[in-house]
């Protein structure tokens, strides 16, 4: 093993000599944290509400109304208040009294405003003592079930409400299986052996699964949602495959005998023929991929725990989970695979039966090391010299000659794929956005036909009792009544003990409409401060409207500080203040664009219901945040690992642009194949029921797709080639603060001896 081998060589050189011991470590370390998992693992909290006044009042004094509810709707053909009709909805009530953690279901035909003006549609409220994430799964199977057994013979009972939709459409499903399955295949067609596809898959798949333990774990200090895992293993997967790929490729391409992936010269090939050693070859790819792998998956980090500057303690749980995951499939590449790699020999050097079917050409050039010399010198004639080029190096070049073209005309297609966002709109999404069929887009639509729409954005106002008694309360029901888009006020409940009320109010609007957000704001600043008595507005709706003033007070500091800690890594790893601006900007314009294929594809409805939307909506409202700060790491990892390369290209050779195309010629195989995995893998959460879901995983698909493609095969090429020289800028006051290193290095890895010494561009 070389001494320059520095930390991460080292560390793979420890786990290559000691494969056994390293892959029964990750065995048994994986085993201890599932059975903690399955035996003290975290409930999930779904509710973003924190700090909440009204809620705390509500929970004090109407303890048996703290739980979650339910809204049992009734259609009927015949009038509700026939004889008939009530005794049906009299008897189908019964199993919902009965249920467990149930304290009570109101009568439709004694409680006031319980029917519609119409006469054919009523609904009773079904209230538990327990939030809806204590409610099991098959509790609220089993209460769609009574629904619907008693439905029938004209009448329609359908039940709606947060347990009702999570049952019906849960947040799991199939696109872990087609996550992977799809990333073996890309795999597998990139590689053209069985072996190399199988490396990636089981590394991530470790690394993934004690993330996932660990997160339910660290669920007791922060308490997450019921989507983190899903967001997690959606991030896990896509960059734990990535960055085992990015190592397996580096590896094999040393035992080829061909040092990072640039073909050998003619006074190379006769030492290069045979490759390195499997050991020698591990050390390298760890000291060069390896060290980008490291820097990548701290950026995804950094973006992720960006969250933490929103100060909600559900995105905290949130950030800490996806942060976990990530940096376990980080751990699994720098040392699993190296063990796992050990056991390969030189099994991945040789040619495959399927890379020989296709031709030896997947993701550009087949022929590599020993194959590629026989081929070069069985041609004398190197007129063609130029053909044999890889298809990236020819295009960078043809990039390189119309820079300015290039650029402009790549940033316009950017901006134009960003303009939607503009448009924006942002909301939770409510019963509407329910799949077609399922009980919980029926009950909507019932109430919505005799209600109105407001009747699924209800706004809870819970007071204290003043001293002047119940007069106050009635006063304060008047004044929210007279509000501008309020449907109708329920008269004050006044808790048993005779210290606080409640009473609920009924938009106008749905919950997605933006005209609902700006009445919960008004009732909550103007209405009831002016009112004199102690309220606050809360319930779920009035959460989301907190929560979506929260995003948007705290989103400038959040992007500030992931773009700054962001460029500061990338100052340090390339020192270069121009790669870093570079890079973060580029960043930015890959997210611009993905909000803008969001908003066009869910709000406009262009090809929604090829993804599975079921009619137009707004944007989930915590859904930009996350693809920015998740987005913002992933971007980066192809920033990190095209400007390794161009780095060390530079630094052999001085020349800028020969080292662009040779970096893009590298390296375009390998990123090709990282994003195409990375796009299937996400595309395959639109199969989730759950539209925020969905949004994310077509946010990220879209962004992964446009970053490798337009971003990395045009813009920066072009962008690089126009700044020449000036890529590489460090002014000598900020490099004598930054650590001592090359640049590009991390971890004491140094370049290979004599290698640097001719280049008077980096002897400076």
């Amino acid at each position: 093993m070389s001494t320059n081998s520095g930390l991460l060589g080292g560390l793979g050189a420890a786990c290559y000599r000691h494969r056994w011991l390293t892959v029964l470590a990750w065995i048994a370390g994986l085993a201890c944290l599932i059975t903690l998992w399955t035996r003290f693992g975290a409930a999930a909290q779904n509710s973003f509400t924190s700090n909440d006044p009204g809620q705390a009042l509500l929970n004090e004094h109407f303890a048996a109304q703290s739980g979650d509810t339910l809204t049992l709707a009734i259609r009927s053909d015949a009038p509700v208040t026939s004889p008939a009709v009530q005794a049906r909805v009299t008897q189908a009530l019964v199993p919902f009294r009965q249920a467990a953690h149930v304290t009570g279901v109101n009568n439709p035909y004694t409680t006031p405003d319980h029917l519609s003006a119409d006469g054919h549609i009523a609904y009773a409220t079904i209230q538990f003592d327990v939030p809806g994430s204590s409610i099991p799964g098959s509790e609220a199977t089993a209460l769609i079930h009574d629904a619907k057994a008693a439905s029938g013979n004209g009448v329609t009972f359908s039940l709606g409400g947060d347990v009702v939709d999570l049952a019906e459409t849960p947040y799991g499903g199939p696109s872990n299986g087609v996550g992977v399955g799809a990333a073996a295949i890309v795999l597998l067609i990139a590689f053209g052996s069985l072996l190399a596809m199988g490396l990636p898959i089981a590394t991530a798949l470790m690394g993934i699964g004690s993330g996932l333990a660990l997160i339910a774990l660290l669920g007791h200090v922060f308490p997450a949602p019921s989507f983190s895992p899903i967001i997690a293993a959606l991030i896990g997967l896509g960059v734990g495959v990535d960055y085992a790929l990015f190592i397996v490729t580096r590896f094999r391409q040393e035992l080829r005998g061909v040092p990072g992936g640039r073909p050998p010269g003619p006074a190379q090939r006769a030492d290069l023929q045979d490759g390195m050693q499997p050991q020698d070859a591990v050390v390298t790819a760890m000291r060069t991929a390896g060290r980008a792998v490291l820097t990548a998956g701290t950026t995804v980090v950094i973006g992720m725990l960006g969250l933490l500057v929103l100060r909600q303690p559900l995105l905290n749980g949130v950030a800490i989970a996806a942060a976990a995951t990530v940096a376990m499939t980080v751990i699994a590449a720098l040392t699993l695979l190296p063990a796992l790699l050990s056991f390969t020999g030189t099994r991945l050097a040789r040619p495959s039966r399927l890379n020989t079917f296709l031709g030896g050409k997947v993701f550009g050039r087949g022929r590599t090391g020993r194959h590629a010399d026989d081929a070069a010198r069985s041609t004398p004639d190197r007129s063609d010299e130029k053909e044999k080029m890889p298809a990236a190096q020819r295009w960078a070049g043809v990039v390189q000659k119309h820079p300015v073209l290039a650029a402009v005309l790549s940033a316009a297609f950017i901006l134009a794929l960003a303009a939607p966002a503009l448009a924006m709109k942002l909301s939770f999404p409510d019963e509407s956005a329910q799949a077609r069929g399922t009980m919980g887009y029926a009950s909507y639509a019932t109430m919505a036909q005799g209600f109105g729409p407001g009747f699924d954005a209800p706004v809870i106002v819970a007071a204290k009792v003043p001293p002047s008694g119940e007069d106050a309360l009635t006063s304060l029901r008047g004044e929210i009544a007279a509000t501008p888009g309020i449907a109708g006020v329920t008269p004050p409940v006044i808790s048993r003990d005779g210290q606080a009320a409640m009473m609920i109010a009924y938009p106008t609007t749905g919950e997605q409409d933006a005209a609902t957000n700006a009445l919960v704001n008004r009732l909550q600043d103007t209405v009831l401060p002016r009112s004199g008595l102690t309220a606050y507005v809360t319930g779920p709706n009035a959460a989301n409207v907190s929560f979506a003033n929260l995003i948007g007070t705290r989103l400038p500091l959040l992007i500030g500080v992931i773009v700054a800690l962001s460029m500061v890594l990338l100052l340090v790893v390339f020192r270069s203040v121009v790669i870093a601006v570079k890079a973060a900007v580029m960043n930015l314009l890959s997210i611009c664009a993905a909000y803008g294929v969001l908003v066009a594809v869910t709000q406009w409805g262009w090809l929604g219901h090829v993804f599975g939307f079921p009619e137009k909506m707004p944007v989930t409202t915590w859904v930009p945040v996350f693809l920015f700060v998740i987005l913002f790491g992933l971007s980066m990892d192809y920033e990190v690992f095209l400007l390794s390369k161009i780095r060390e290209e530079y630094d052999l050779t001085g020349d800028n642009q020969l080292a662009v195309g040779r970096g893009l010629a590298a390296t375009a195989r390998v990123i090709s194949a990282a994003a195409a995995i990375m796009v299937v893998v996400f595309l395959s959460f639109v199969l989730i029921p759950d539209v925020s879901v969905k949004q994310i995983g077509l946010g990220l698909a879209a962004a992964v797709l446009i970053d490798a493609t337009v971003v990395r095969l045009v813009l920066v090429p072009a962008v690089m080639e126009l700044l020449g020289k000036a890529n590489w800028w460090l002014p000598g006051w900020l490099g004598r603060l930054l650590p001592a290193g090359r640049s590009g290095s991390l971890g004491g890895d140094e370049a290979p001896a004599g290698t640097l010494a001719g280049n008077p561009a980096v002897a400076r």
